[in-house]
């Protein structure tokens, strides 16, 4: 089995490309179904977030598992694959490992070091659990990526002071008029990123602050959380009153298509009315043709890159450190992960080396005739299974030692060829006979008994 991610993200492709992937968590259950039935695909993770979409799998083949992901990702976007890995890439094995760590780190993130992240990481786990899309190797690999996650921010400060999205936008529009108190700003949205808005405007002295949403009843939530505060609430059918009234705006819905476009506004606002629209959505709400109106500035979350670039160099040095960090986080999972392995081959060894213990023991209780006592025969089978783990017990121990992945591998050669075992056809009836996941359950079964006997 082997490890892959694909996708794209804000290094790779622009919001225009990035939108068209953009997977809804409504639609998070219906693409991992349909990503498991791909025949190369046993497990599967799915981080989608605005700034990337990263389809995680456990894969029978890479290259195959890499390509049935293209072609789905194509189809969704209903571009061709050709044109579509322009702005995709693709890692696997100890790359696709320590990749999704720097992601859960927030190494990888436009804003370097941000926490939300981690968050997003931790959500795509759970809903990989609900939708069953992960088994054993990503279950571990996403629970070591959280726990990298949590240790970088733990050990370093690259989070205290990182700005989020949310706060890129802030920072943006702080940077275009000086002085917020003075500007009617509206809010379009109430879910965790109009959250965070919301704490930076009010951070940075913001007073005049509206807030629209699809349900009443959701903007009254959004503003229950900040008690020390009054805003004014909306609808979504009443936005357009809302930015008529607004100076600046910040879009941040879940919605597919844009909400507002050149029509909408040029039919509501005042002739000369000026207007800054800050989009930090993806897909984006804003259509790209508002752009085309006098007065009014629209930015998305592609422009955060200059804000961004002004906190960079601090963090940069606590990546540093952070990145130390991973390579310990990473070792630790690739132990367990070759560990894995090694397994067929130890059950195969002492499957073989039990089996002539009990052949040998049947023919000396044979010889011995029927005057050999029963206590006689326990003590007599307690020596032959403590001569096979004292054999046993090096070679066990050094296999799941060794590091060195071509060492380890061949070593189980080597093992292989010493004592005549077939490691490759009882993996394969096993498969044959029983689910992947049975067989490795079955595995992880035969190595706490392993274990368990080399303890002894």
């Amino acid at each position: 089995m082997n490890i892959i991610v694909v996708g794209l993200s804000h290094k790779t492709a622009s919001v225009e490309i990035r939108e068209k992937l953009s997977i809804s968590e409504q639609k998070l259950e219906s693409t991992i179904a349909n990503l498991l039935q791909l025949p190369h695909i046993d497990e599967t993770a799915i981080i989608s977030t605005c700034n990337r979409l990263e389809i995680y799998a456990v894969v029978k083949h890479i290259e195959q598992g890499v390509k049935e992901i293209n072609h789905f990702l194509a189809e969704t976007a209903t571009t061709s694959v050709s044109e579509l890995q322009k702005h995709i890439f693709a890692l696997s094995g100890r790359d696709a490992v320590l990749h999704l760590m720097r992601v859960a780190a927030g190494l990888e993130s436009l804003v370097l070091g941000e926490g939300q992240i981690l968050c997003q990481v931790k959500k795509a786990y759970r809903l990989g659990q609900t939708y069953k899309g992960l088994k054993k190797i990503l279950d571990r690999l996403f629970k070591q990526a959280i726990t990298a996650g949590k240790r970088i921010r733990n050990e370093t400060s690259i989070g205290s002071g990182a700005v989020s999205i949310s706060s890129a936008a802030v920072e943006l529009a702080k940077t275009k008029v000086q002085d917020l108190t003075a500007y009617n700003i509206t809010v379009i949205g109430a879910g965790k990123m109009s959250g965070l808005l919301i704490k930076h405007l009010l951070a940075k002295n913001a007073v005049q602050i509206s807030i629209v949403n699809r349900s009443f009843t959701g903007a009254e939530e959004l503003a229950s959380k900040f008690p020390n505060h009054k805003f004014q609430l909306y609808s979504l059918s009443e936005m357009m009153s809302a930015i008529v009234k607004s100076d600046i705006v910040f879009t941040s819905t879940s919605a597919p298509e844009p909400i507002l476009d050149r029509v909408k506004l040029e039919q509501a606002l005042p002739k000369n009315h000026s207007l800054m629209l800050f989009d930090i959505s993806v897909p984006r709400n804003v259509n790209a043709d508002v752009n085309e109106l006098e007065n009014i500035a629209v930015y998305n979350v592609d422009d955060l890159q200059a804000v961004v670039a002004q906190n960079q160099e601090t963090r940069r040095q606590m990546a540093q450190r952070a990145e130390v960090l991973l390579q310990e986080e990473l070792q630790v999972f690739l132990l367990w992960f070759q560990s894995l392995e090694i397994l067929p081959t130890i059950s195969c060894l002492r499957n073989k080396v039990e089996s002539i213990g009990e052949q040998e023991l049947k023919k000396a209780v044979s010889r011995l005739g029927s005057e050999f006592s029963e206590r006689n025969r326990k003590v007599l089978e307690s020596l032959t299974k403590g001569i096979i783990n004292k054999i046993l017990h090096e070679p066990m121990v050094q296999l799941r030692t060794q590091q060195d992945l071509e060492v380890r591998r061949l070593t189980l050669q080597t093992v292989c060829e010493l004592f005549n075992l077939d490691v490759r056809e009882q993996n394969v009836s096993a498969f044959e006979t029983r689910s992947h996941r049975e067989f490795k359950h079955a595995l992880e079964r035969k190595f706490v008994e392993v274990t368990t006997h080399t303890a002894k």
